[in-house]
């Protein structure tokens, strides 16, 4: 069962984490590291502060799995050049948002964005 319920804190967080993503793109581009690496990272804690934003979820755990999955099979995709076969022009907004170029390490990024979400939780839940 979901249940949809507007969560300000959230919506308020994913605002501050897109901000955060789009000023990698835009301004840190040229910074290797946070580009490459950091933009990654911080793309699985967006989505699950999204989800959360209109979502109740019982099952943390099983969010962020659901979002690893979810990232892995995006970068997946890439591999197969998904957004050029959906017809999504270079540079476009949808083009970029896909993505064009797979990588192992992109999901290991994912994987420790996922695995840094999970430790949040687990300290904030102890206070």
């Amino acid at each position: 069962m979901i249940k949809i319920k507007f969560n300000i804190s959230y919506f308020l967080l994913t605002l501050a984490l897109f901000i955060t993503e789009v000023l990698i793109a835009t301004k840190l581009k040229d910074i290797f590291f946070v580009r490459a690496y950091l933009g990654d990272v911080i793309v699985v804690m967006l989505l699950y502060t999204f989800i959360k934003s209109f979502f109740i979820v019982y099952n943390n755990q099983k969010l962020i799995a659901g979002i690893f999955i979810f990232s892995c099979l995006i970068e997946c995709a890439q591999y197969f050049n998904i957004a050029e076969k959906l017809g999504f022009q270079r540079g476009s907004l949808m083009y970029i948002v896909i993505g064009n170029s797979f990588s192992w390490i992109d999901i290991l990024c994912y994987g420790a964005g996922c695995l840094l979400m999970f430790l949040l939780l687990k300290v904030k839940s102890k206070n």
